[in-house]
Formats: C-alpha cells, structure tokens, sequence
C-alpha cells in the first residue's frame, strides 16, 4: 500500500542543478580549480556541498586545510542563493504530480544533498511548501546518498506522532541519480527514477524510469507498493 513519497530535489523538482555547478566553480575560481560539466555529473553530482570540496582536497585538486571547507560552503550557497532570485525552474510535470498525490491523501516530504535554506528559497518561490510535511537536507546528516540515513531520517520524521507507522515498503522515493536510487533501495523503499540528469541506461536500478513525472497514475504508484 502506498502511502508517502519522498522526493530528492535538484533534479527532481527544480531544474537547478547546473547552478549548483556554476556556484561551486565560482567559488573554487580563486584556487583556478574548474569542475567540468562532464566530471560533475559523472562524480560529483551525488554529493553534498561539504563532501564535494572534500573529494576535491582529498583527490589533490584543491590545496586547501579541511577546516576551510565550511567557509566555502557558505560562499557556495550565497551565490547559489543570489543566482537562485533570477532563475529557479521548476520542472515541467511536478505541480500536476504533487496535485495528484495531494488529492490522494499521500504524504509526501523531501530528502536532499542540498542544504535546507537552498530548498526552502526555492520552495518559496514556487509555492510549493504547502506539499512537504518534512524536509531533511545535507544540514542534517552525517553521511549522503548513497547512504540511506537521509531517508530513514525522512520516515521516522513523517512517524512522529503517528500511532500506524509508515513501513519502508509504503514508500516510494523518486531520484535523478544512481545514487539516490542506492541510497532508497538500502532504505526498503520503492524507487522511481526520471531521466532529468541521466539516462535510463544508468538509472536501471530503478523500479520504474519515466522522462516526466506526470506520466505516473496513482494507480502506477500503488502498484509498486502491493
């Protein structure tokens, strides 16, 4: 039985992944270190911001003691944000589908690499808040995707104070990435992949690939679920 969603987000709701890369590679500019396009995707995009300038120190591209990191994050999300005013996307599909699962009284919440103020700005712009009973970002976390604490985090946030717990099987996670879809499958949670960053050849881990959200009919979730 279906009974929430919990949705990623870069890739999945908002277009924005790109801006993320631009953001990363202005502030890592100063230290004439450029993250590719293609490398992004590839190694990268999986990652939360403290793990991506983690990698980069740890492979030797980027020259700088760890407990600079945090001060890089915090340059990154201000021209994440700032960029964010002039062009945050909503992908075309989603409203319909969190109508659509609205009108079916299925939870829905949020599980991200990004951090919690990036989502919320989006989210505000968007109207879209009105969807998510709960939003577990890379704030909150010790460890990404694809790690399934964010997404057991998600669960026992949306069992709190609820007596008919949802199981892991009632949930369905929707991801753009391999691993996101690691991350849920680790979780027990049904996977549903849409090809906005990869194509269905690398996202095969999934239970079910679809180019737009608003393919999906309730009864196509509910039979995931059975």
């Amino acid at each position: 039985m279906l009974r929430a969603v919990i949705f990623d987000f870069d890739g999945v709701i908002t277009d924005s992944e790109i801006l993320h890369l631009e953001a990363f590679n202005r502030v890592l500019a100063q230290y004439d270190v450029e993250i590719t396009v293609e490398d992004y995707y590839k190694d990268y995009l999986g990652l939360t911001d403290v793990e991506c300038f983690k990698a980069l120190a740890d492979e030797g591209r980027l020259k700088v003691e760890t407990q600079e990191i945090e001060n890089f994050v915090k340059q990154k999300n201000e021209i994440f944000e700032e960029t964010l005013k002039a062009d945050s996307r909503i992908i075309e599909g989603v409203v319909d589908f969190l109508e659509m699962l609205r009108q079916n009284s299925v939870r829905m919440a949020i599980c991200s690499g990004s951090l919690l103020a990036e989502i919320e700005l989006i989210l505000k712009q968007a109207q879209l808040g009105r969807f998510f009973e709960v939003i577990v970002s890379a704030d909150e976390i010790e460890k990404g995707k694809p790690d399934p604490e964010g997404y057991l985090l998600a669960l026992e946030r949306l069992n709190q104070n609820d007596n008919n717990a949802i199981l892991p099987d009632e949930c369905i996670v929707i991801e753009d990435s391999h691993w996101g879809l690691e991350a849920a499958k680790a979780a027990g949670m049904h996977t549903v992949a849409v090809t906005n960053s990869f194509d269905a050849e690398q996202l095969a881990l999934a239970e079910r690939i679809v180019g737009r959200l608003d393919e999906l009919t309730i009864d196509d979730l509910q039979q995931l679920c059975a």
